[in-house]
């Protein structure tokens, strides 16, 4: 299994020899409604396409998963799996084969990666996001990805996970509080699903952001404060700190495998 970390949400994954590109932001800038007063984010230096795309993944339809002006340069013949609201956002695009994926379904990429959407981050008092639990139809290994840290209860039942992405930083608002859960939030799934690997997501990686909204966003905890409390709890799973644009293996131990 390879990953790529292309900021923010952004990754792709190469599994069962497939390339799966999830919640995408490559070009352009990140703004929400064109308020760019409010949050504005660029890139340092820009991300390319990558050449194959076999599946785009989207966790949400808000601007920082299903990001327009990147999802116009790509193809759009390419499958699509989304959220319901992340559907509308490329059938609106024009992309020919999209899926709306509802919780507790399944979707099966050439019978070699078994998608299922779980529960995600509450988006406003009535919508419920996606997350996402990946599996290897091969060789039964397993991804996970929660790119707010909302974790769905759901996960209790699926024994062992082996690769979990999600923040493991708090990020919060004044009278708002967190809107991206780590550090407490992830080691309670790490307890309960037993990685052997986690990513961060959701950090801002090579990217510059500004604006109102950004000057009262207030961060807490790092990657060593989280590997010090997996170590309190005698966990074993290990904790990788990718670099923007650079792919890595990430090479997994061999353990019985349980049906999700």
């Amino acid at each position: 299994m390879y990953f790529t970390w292309l900021d923010s949400n952004s990754w792709l994954l190469e599994i069962s020899g497939k390339n799966v590109l999830i919640d995408p932001w490559l070009v352009g800038a990140l703004t929400f409604g064109n308020m760019n007063w409010l949050f504005k984010g660029e890139r340092r230096n820009p991300r390319p396409i990558p050449q194959k795309i076999d599946l785009i993944l989207l966790s949400q339809g808000l601007e920082d998963h299903a990001h327009p002006e990147t999802l116009k340069q790509l193809n759009k013949n390419i499958p699509v799996v989304g959220s319901p609201n992340a559907a509308k956002v490329v059938q609106e695009l024009g992309y020919t084969q999209v899926r709306a994926l509802e919780h507790g379904s399944t979707y099966c990429l050439e019978n070699q990666i078994e998608i299922k959407a779980l529960p995600g981050s509450p988006i406003g008092p009535t919508t419920l996001e996606n997350a996402y639990l990946l599996k290897d139809l091969t060789t039964g290994n397993t991804v996970y990805y929660e790119p707010h840290g909302y974790h769905a209860p759901e996960l209790k039942d699926m024994a062992t996970i082996d690769v979990v992405i999600t923040p493991l930083i708090n990020i919060s608002l004044p009278l708002v509080g967190p809107i991206i859960r780590g550090q407490q939030t992830a080691l309670d799934l790490a307890k309960l699903v037993h990685p052997q690997v986690m990513l961060p997501t959701a950090e801002a990686g090579d990217v510059v952001y500004e604006g109102l909204l950004v000057s009262l966003l207030k961060a807490s905890g790092n990657l060593e404060d989280f590997r010090s409390m997996l170590a309190r709890e005698n966990l074993s799973t290990r904790v990788l700190n990718p670099k923007p644009g650079e792919r890595f293996e990430v090479s997994l131990e061999q353990r019985s495998v349980s049906v999700v």
